[in-house]
């Protein structure tokens, strides 16, 4: 069984990454079924993709379950 391809919901990127999954699930809960590229997601929360991508990093480092 293949795993489901996600694709943004803005502007329909496909195969979304797993962390830009994780950071969504993070951002917006668990159980959301709308997804961001990391390009939408800083604009709706108006930062940037760098300052997106060190979150990811925290979260890991963190040792959040999402991004394992």
């Amino acid at each position: 069984m293949s795993k489901q391809k996600i694709n943004c919901v803005s502007c329909f990127k496909e195969n979304l990454d797993k962390d830009i999954i994780a950071l969504n699930k993070k951002l917006f809960g668990k159980e959301t079924s709308n997804f961001y590229c990391i390009d939408c997601m800083a604009n709706y929360f108006d930062t940037t993709t760098d300052e997106l991508l060190e979150k990811i990093e925290e979260f890991k480092e963190e040792g959040c379950e999402l991004f394992k």
